[in-house]
C-alpha cells in the first residue's frame, strides 16, 4: 500500500469512525447521488421492501464506504462488511450471507477483486435470495440450496471497468462518485476540525482544500498533520500561516503534488523530452511500481491536466512545464 500522505488509499491511521457522517443530511458533496438515494431509500421503506442493490464506483477516498454505512443507517438496518480479496472460497461467501438478517446491508469493498467463481455464486443470492453451493469432492459432491433473507448488497469499486457485465447488470442503482470542489472540501475540513475539537480559520481550511487532490480522505489526513504542527507550536487555532508552513514541511505544493508527482513529471520532461513514453519506462526511471503510478499518481495528474495519455505513451502538457518552471528548449538538455 502506498504510504504517501497525499495517497487517496486508506491507511490504518486514517480510520476514525467519528469523522464519518451517519446520515445523508450530514454528508457533504455528491449532491445528485444523495438526493437520488434519499428517494430510493424512502420508496423502499414505503413498499416495505429491501432497497435495490447499489454499486458505488469512483476514485479512492471519495466516500464510498461512508455512503454504504449511511445507506444502512437511513434504512434502519445493520451493515455487514467484507472485501473482494477476502472472499477466496465459496465457504467464505456462504458464511457472510448466512449471517444476514432480513433487511441487512452487505457491503463488499473492492468488489471487482472477487474471484470469478465467487461472483457466480453471488448471482442467485442477489436475484432470488438463494445460495447454491456445492460441497464435497468429485464423485461425492452435492448441491445445497439455502434460502437467504432479503438484503441489500452495496458494492464499492475503484475500477468499474473490471466488473463483469453479468455482475454489473444485477445492481439496480449505479452511482459514480466524482471529485469534490474546493468549497465542499473546505466544509469537510471545518467539520473535521469541530469533531476533533481543533478550531481552524476559514482561509486555512481553504488552503488544505486546495491541496488535497479533490479528495476528502486526503483533506482529513492533511488536517491531522497540520493539527500536529499547530499543537506542538502551542497554537490553539489553526491559521493560514501554520497551514502553509506545515504543508511545505510535508512537501505538498499548492496543487497538492508531492515529491513522487514532481519526480514523475521531472523524469517525463527532462529524461524523455516530455514524451510520449511508456509507463514501464517511467516507473523504472523513478523507481516506483507500475501499479502505484497507474492507480495513485496518474489519475490526479490526468484530472488536473499535467499529462496526457496517447496511444504511444504519456506526454507532459504545457501546464507541467510551467509548474516545474521548465521550457521545452531547456528540457532537451
Amino acid at each position: 500500500m502506498d504510504n504517501r500522505i497525499i495517497s487517496p488509499e486508506e491507511t490504518e491511521q486514517d480510520f476514525d469512525q467519528n469523522l464519518r457522517p451517519e446520515h445523508l443530511d450530514e454528508y457533504i458533496g455528491q449532491d445528485e447521488i444523495k438526493e437520488n438515494l434519499r428517494i430510493f431509500i424512502e420508496a423502499a421503506k414505503m413498499r416495505e421492501e429491501p432497497l435495490d442493490h447499489v454499486l458505488l464506483y469512483g476514485p479512492p477516498g471519495l466516500g464510498k464506504t461512508t455512503l454504504a454505512h449511511i445507506i444502512a443507517n437511513e434504512l434502519g438496518s445493520n451493515i455487514k462488511t467484507a472485501s473482494g480479496p477476502s472472499l477466496e472460497k465459496s465457504g467464505d461467501l456462504a458464511a457472510v450471507l448466512s449471517n444476514l438478517e432480513p433487511g441487512d446491508v452487505l457491503f463488499i469493498d473492492e468488489i471487482h477483486r472477487m474471484p470469478k467463481f465467487i461472483e457466480e455464486i453471488l448471482y442467485p443470492a442477489m436475484e432470488d435470495f438463494e445460495l447454491d453451493i456445492i460441497i464435497g469432492t468429485d464423485g461425492k459432491s452435492k448441491s445445497i440450496k439455502i434460502d437467504l433473507p432479503p438484503f441489500t448488497l452495496v458494492g464499492a469499486t475503484t475500477r468499474a471497468g473490471d466488473l463483469s457485465s453479468p455482475l454489473r447488470d444485477r445492481f439496480g442503482i449505479v452511482s459514480k462518485l466524482n471529485y469534490y470542489n474546493d468549497q465542499e472540501l473546505q466544509e469537510i475540513v471545518k467539520r473535521t476540525s469541530r469533531v476533533l475539537d481543533m478550531p481552524i480559520e476559514d482561509d486555512a481550511a481553504l488552503e488544505i482544500a486546495k491541496r488535497c487532490r479533490k479528495t476528502p480522505r486526503v483533506a482529513n489526513r492533511l488536517f491531522k498533520r497540520v493539527r500536529d504542527f499547530a499543537l506542538v507550536n502551542g497554537d490553539s487555532v489553526i491559521n493560514k500561516e501554520i497551514t502553509i508552513d506545515s504543508l511545505r514541511r510535508l512537501k505538498v505544493d499548492e496543487y497538492g503534488l508531492d515529491q513522487i508527482d514532481i519526480e514523475y513529471l521531472a523524469a517525463l520532461i527532462t529524461k524523455f523530452n516530455g514524451g510520449p513514453v511508456g509507463i514501464e519506462t517511467i516507473a523504472t526511471a523513478i523507481g516506483e511500481e507500475v501499479t502505484t503510478i497507474e492507480d495513485v499518481v496518474e489519475p490526479f495528474l490526468l484530472q488536473e491536466g499535467f499529462i496526457k495519455r496517447t496511444p504511444r505513451g504519456r506526454v507532459a502538457t504545457e501546464k507541467a512545464y510551467t509548474h516545474l518552471k521548465l521550457n521545452r528548449q531547456e528540457s532537451l538538455f
